[in-house]
C-alpha cells in the first residue's frame, strides 16, 4: 500500500481581493480514509474542496495530491473526482445520458453502458435512470453527483455536502458507498455540517475557522474538546436525582432550559463523561432507574462550537 498521503497541503493561502479565504493551511489527508471537514460559513471549506478538485490554486504554499505537485488550475492528477457547491448537470437529459457525457467527456476508455449501469446501482438511481434530471429533487442530483465522479474510479474524491437532500434509507446507501471506497484504499473528503455524518463516517476530521486549521484529528479526539457538557438525565424520581447529582464530584446540578417533558422526573447534570458514568451507578444504588440519558448538546457539535468560539450557542443548553 502506498505510505504518501492521498492530500499533503503545507502553507495553503488563498485569498480574493482583500478577502483571505485561506490561510497558511497544513493538512495531510491519508488514503483509505474517510475525511470530514468542518467549519462556520465563512470558514474557508468551499475554499479548500476547489484547490483538492483543482477548480483553483493557492496564491501561497504547496499541494501535493496523490503524489504529484500541482502548481495551476486543473491540473490534478487521474484518479482525482467529486463536486463542489453542487454537481453540474444537464437538466434537459436522463440520469443515464448526463453519465454518459460524462463518460465521453472523460474520454478514458470509459463504457457508457456497463460502467454508467454500474454507477446508477451504486447510488440507487436505476429506476430513474431514464428520466430527466430537471424533475429530480436535491438529494436525487445529490446522488447523481456521485455517480458520476464514481465514473472516474476516484483515488480521491471530494464532495460538498454530499448528504444534503438525502432521506435516512439514501443518506445510509450514500454512506456504504463512501465506507466502501475507504475500504479499496480511496481517500474520501467531505464538506458537512451534519455531526451525526461525521461521527458516522469519519476516521479523521479538520476543522476550519476564518481560514485556519484549528484543530485536526480523530473523530474521537475532536468529541474528546467538547469538555463538560451537560447531560439531560430522565429517572424515577426527580427529587432523588438531583440530591444524588449533587453528591457527585465533578457534576454540576444546571436548569433544563429546553424542558421537553418537564412532568417527567428530568434532571440536567453538568460534567466530564466520567463523572456520569458515576452519577449512574449512584442512581441505581439509590433505587432510582434512569429511564434516558444523554447530552443536550452531541459531543462532535459541542466541540465544533468550542473551538469556533460559539460558546454562547452552549450557554444556551446549559453548558460552560
Amino acid at each position: 500500500m502506498e505510505r504518501a498521503p492521498a492530500v499533503r497541503c503545507r502553507g495553503i493561502t488563498k485569498y480574493f481581493g482583500d478577502v483571505v479565504a485561506l490561510d497558511g493551511v497544513d493538512l495531510d489527508m491519508p488514503r483509505g480514509q474517510v475525511h470530514g471537514l468542518v467549519g462556520p460559513n465563512g470558514a474557508g471549506k468551499t475554499t479548500l474542496l476547489g484547490v483538492l478538485l483543482g477548480l483553483t490554486v493557492p496564491n501561497r504554499g504547496s499541494l501535493e495530491i496523490l503524489g504529484a505537485p500541482v502548481d495551476r488550475v486543473l491540473a490534478v492528477p487521474d484518479g482525482v473526482g467529486g463536486f463542489v457547491d453542487g454537481p453540474g448537470l444537464y437538466p434537459s437529459l436522463t440520469a443515464r445520458q448526463n453519465l454518459a457525457a460524462v463518460a465521453r467527456l472523460r474520454g478514458r476508455g470509459i463504457d457508457q453502458g456497463s460502467e454508467v449501469d454500474e454507477a446508477l446501482e451504486q447510488v440507487g438511481l436505476v429506476d430513474v435512470a431514464g428520466d430527466r434530471v430537471r424533475g429530480f429533487s436535491l438529494g436525487m442530483r445529490q446522488r447523481l453527483g456521485l455517480a458520476a465522479a464514481l465514473l472516474t474510479k476516484p483515488r480521491l474524491l471530494v464532495l460538498d455536502e454530499p448528504s444534503n437532500g438525502l432521506d435516512p434509507v439514501a443518506r445510509r446507501h450514500v454512506h456504504r458507498v463512501l465506507e466502501g471506497l475507504a475500504a479499496q484504499g480511496a481517500a474520501v473528503v467531505i464538506s458537512s455540517h451534519q455531526m451525526d455524518d461525521l461521527a458516522a463516517l469519519c476516521s479523521e476530521v479538520t476543522l476550519l475557522a476564518r481560514g485556519r486549521v484549528v484543530f485536526s484529528g480523530s473523530v474521537g479526539k475532536l468529541a474528546a474538546e467538547s469538555g463538560r457538557l451537560a447531560y439531560r438525565v430522565l429517572t424515577s424520581d426527580a427529587a432523588t436525582a438531583r440530591r444524588v447529582v449533587a453528591e457527585t464530584p465533578g457534576l454540576d446540578l444546571v436548569p433544563d432550559r429546553h424542558p421537553s417533558r418537564p412532568d417527567e422526573g428530568a434532571v440536567v447534570a453538568r460534567g466530564q463523561v466520567s463523572a456520569v458514568d458515576d452519577l449512574v451507578v449512584r442512581l441505581v444504588g439509590a433505587g432510582v432507574a434512569v429511564r434516558e440519558l444523554g447530552p443536550l448538546v452531541p459531543p462532535l457539535e459541542a466541540a465544533f462550537l468550542t473551538l469556533t468560539g460559539a460558546e454562547g450557542a452552549l450557554a444556551e443548553v446549559g453548558a460552560p
